[in-house]
Order: C-alpha cells, then structure tokens, then sequence
C-alpha cells in the first residue's frame, strides 16, 4: 500500500467521511475554547459542564427537542448550583464543583438506564463517531459554526474578560454577561463533542488543545491558531489509527492529544521540562566561554 491509498482508503466509506468531518469540527472548535478556559482557570468548571449536561441531553431526546437546547440548561443549572453550595455553606468551590457535577453526571446515567429508546443511549457517555449520521453531522456543523462564529467575533471582549475583569467593567463590559456567555457556550461545544467522544472525554478536548498551546507561546493570539491547528492534526492521526488498528476512534483522537502534549511538556523550548533544561545549559556554557 503506497501512501496515497493509505490516506484515501477510509476516506472510501461514508461513515469514516463523517466520522472525520464530525472530528475536525469538535477538535476546532473545543480547541479554540479550551484557550480561554485554561487562561481563566476554568479546567474544573468545563469538567463540571461537560458532565453536567447528560441529563439535559437525555430530557432533550425524551422530549423530542434539541440535544443543544437540554445542554445549555442544564450547563446554566450546573453553574447556578455550584455558586449557592458555595455561597451559602463552608464548602469550597472546588468540593462544589465536584458535588454537583458528579450527582447531575449520575441523574444523566439513571434517566438513560430507565429511558426506552430504539438507540443505545450509551453513545452519549463513550461516544459513538463511527455511527455518526448526515442529520447529526448537519447539527454539529450548525452548532459548532455559531460556537466559533461567536468566540472569533467576541474574542477582544472574552479575552479582555480573562485577563482582566475589572478593567473589563470600567470600559463598560458586562464581566458576568461574559462569563456566563463563555459557559453557555461551553455548553454548546460540549454537545459537538459528544457526538465525537462522548461525555467521559470531552473535557479531555476541551483542556489538552489550550494547555499545549501554552506551552508553546506567551501571545493568546498564537494560542488561538495552535491550538486548533494541533487538535486538527491530532483528530486526523487518531481516527487514521483507528481506522488501521481497529481501536476506539474517539479514545485514539484524546490519545493522540496527549502524546502530543507529553512531547510539548518535555521538550518545548520555552517552558518544557527538557527544553528549558537544555537552553539554560547552554546559555551557562556560552556564559562560560564568553569569562
């Protein structure tokens, strides 16, 4: 097998073209998120949404309405709940975030195992992206255009947000109207996700992407491109590895994230654990040689 027929022999069937479109358009657009959620500090509370919105994503399917619209809910609902556990008792927000999560996350589970359905529901939790139809792929390039439209479109305003929220205010900017836009958003995105990889994953998308691109470069305008752009190639090689090793499409993509953040951990030049190591070895010996 020479190379072009590697690269176009899954391309041959259709579930491996929705599986790929479906895979890019998550990757995209969790990567261009996960840039503002790993900058704010928000990898817990994307955990906390991520699995909050089972149960509205199940509700949503009882009901016969939008996965996106059950999300969104129940993400708000989520962030509600963990601000008055915190406000109102001794508990801290992280003990918070992982009480309520955890217990919607277990609600979603119960309304699956007691829903009649002609699906398994199942896909939700682990993802199914192999079994992706033409109706879901049109849903998640409809939600996903209108995530990334508004994070593109807003980035001056999310970004002002995070790194400061007071001068946000005194410029005029809502501070709360934007957080709690970046979690409805969240919300959003996790429903693309879910289609890819399911619940049990998607907060792996959502964090990998930004905390890479971070090590990489001190600019958030950077961030923005390479995170993308690294979550992009790496649902490429995962679902390509997939494909030829016969293994978990959706676990191969978060996998093949990881690795990728392994190797910028260890060797980025600026802040990896290697590369700083041996930049400033030899800025000593080139010290050194110039005594």
């Amino acid at each position: 097998m020479n190379l072009i027929e590697f690269f176009l022999e899954p391309l041959s069937y259709d579930f491996m073209v929705r599986a790929l479109a479906t895979t890019l358009i998550a990757s995209i657009v969790c990567a261009v998120l996960s840039c503002w959620l790993v900058l704010i500090g928000w990898s817990l509370m994307g955990d906390a949404v991520s699995h909050a919105v089972l149960p509205g994503v199940v509700l949503a399917y009882i009901a016969g309405a939008p996965f996106a619209l059950g999300a969104v809910i129940f993400g708000f609902l989520a962030v509600a709940l963990i601000g008055a556990v915190r406000d109102t008792s001794r508990v801290k927000e992280d003990a918070a975030i992982g009480i309520v999560f955890t217990t919607l996350f277990a609600l979603g589970l119960v309304l699956i195992s007691v829903t009649p359905s002609q699906t398994d529901l199942n896909h939700i939790i682990f993802g199914n992206l192999l079994g992706v139809s033409w109706s879901d792929l049109i849903q998640i390039i409809i939600l996903g255009a209108i995530t990334f439209i508004i994070l593109i479109s807003k980035r001056r305003d999310f970004t002002l947000y995070a790194f400061d929220p007071t001068h946000a205010h005194a410029i005029g900017l809502n501070p709360k109207l934007l957080g709690a836009a970046l979690l409805g958003l969240l919300a959003l995105t996790a429903v693309v996700a879910l289609q890819a990889v399911g619940v049990v994953l998607v907060v792996a998308m959502l964090i990998i992407p930004g905390a890479t691109a971070y090590l990489l470069t001190d600019r958030f305008g950077r961030m923005l491109i390479i995170a993308p752009a690294i979550s992009a190639a790496c649902a490429v090689i995962g679902l390509y590895l997939s494909y030829y090793l016969d293994t978990a499409s959706g676990g191969m993509v978060v996998l093949a994230q990881g690795a990728v953040f392994a190797m910028v951990y260890l060797f980025s030049p600026r802040h990896g654990l290697i590369g700083t190591r041996v930049l400033s070895s030899r800025r000593r010996r080139a010290l050194a040689a110039a005594q």
